[in-house]
């Protein structure tokens, strides 16, 4: 039989990430000896405190074991953590040394959401893709330059390292999980038992752009500024760069340095942001709301709609709107 860790991690985490994993993986072996199978995995939560609060005070979760006792484990999910990274990295150093050795000895590891930055901390996602919640990506890539953040996507796979999204997204990589463990038939009952949409990509649609500005550079806060208060405008990369006084080169260097977007990448998010917000609370047609936002063309808006939120125009405004909810 193989073995399954959860981590349970000492400070504030997200308990729902942690039974929603836990039960997902017990009906995975539910269905699976129902097929006339054996149990495939021992599901074991495990941490370095005997019981960890939560939502203060209001529940405790008293972990099956002690990391200390797991000399191998199979696979390890990390849970989400709450927004004080540092704090839970400093309290959880055996953990993370822990999740390094094993991952060493064979194991594979899964992070939740911004569990990811537990993960991160252990060194093993350095040089490689990685995914969490998009309102923490700045902080990430903040704390963590050397690892290649893929905030638009759900699920990252890279040599035996999952990470994903944010929120309850992580019952997509639980469910993209089972079905590489166990296998799509019971991948898919899962699905059908929890009701969760299977083989989601991206969270790119959920995402809101806000912009990178915790930099110290003024000419691309600057930059930024402009382009914020000119989204009608057509602004291209070689205007910005004259408007600034700096060669075009170095311009773009500057700007992926501090934003990490080019210019031209920031000025469709930020383009594409307003557009987005627009069709949530308004009326206005698909042509009304691309004149909005510089766009002349509906085919180029389209295709870089698409491109960021990973679907149409009109398929987000009858997605998101208010009047078409209703």
């Amino acid at each position: 039989m193989k073995h399954l860790t959860i981590l349970v991690p000492d400070g504030k985490n997200n308990l729902s990430s942690i039974i929603g994993a836990y039960q997902l993986w017990m009906k995975a072996n539910e269905y699976w000896k129902q097929k006339g199978k054996q149990t495939l995995y021992k599901i074991e939560l495990a941490g370095i405190s005997e019981n960890i609060e939560f939502n203060d005070g209001l529940f405790t979760v008293k972990p099956h074991t002690n990391i200390i006792n797991l000399k191998e484990t199979d696979l390890i999910i990390i849970p989400s953590l709450d927004h004080n990274y540092e704090n839970t990295i400093s309290n959880n150093e055996p953990l993370i040394q822990w999740l390094s050795d094993q991952y060493q000895k064979g194991s594979e590891i899964a992070s939740i959401c911004t569990g990811a930055f537990l993960l991160a901390a252990s060194g093993l996602l350095n040089g490689k893709s990685c995914s969490t919640h998009w309102i923490v990506a700045d902080s990430f890539r903040n704390m963590f330059p050397e690892i290649n953040l893929q905030a638009d996507k759900l699920i990252t796979d890279e040599n035996g390292l999952y990470t994903n999204g944010g929120a309850y997204s992580f019952l997509n990589l639980m469910l993209y999980l089972i079905e590489k463990k166990y296998d799509r038939e019971t991948a898919i009952y899962c699905a059908k038992v929890f009701q969760i949409e299977v083989d989601r990509q991206s969270q790119s649609s959920f995402l809101i752009f806000k912009g990178q500005k915790q930099h110290t550079d003024e000419v691309v806060k600057a930059a930024q500024t402009y382009i914020e208060d000119n989204l009608q405008e057509k602004i291209s990369a070689e205007q910005l760069s004259y408007r600034f006084a700096v060669g075009r080169r170095q311009f773009d260097r500057r700007f992926i340095k501090a934003t990490g977007n080019t210019p031209l990448e920031y000025l469709q998010r930020v383009k594409i942001e307003s557009a987005k917000r627009t069709f949530e609370s308004s009326n206005k047609s698909i042509n009304e709301v691309m004149y909005e936002v510089g766009y002349s063309d509906v085919k180029s808006f389209r295709e870089v709609f698409r491109k960021i939120t990973g679907m149409s125009p009109l398929e987000y405004k009858n997605r998101y709107n208010k009047t078409a909810v209703v």
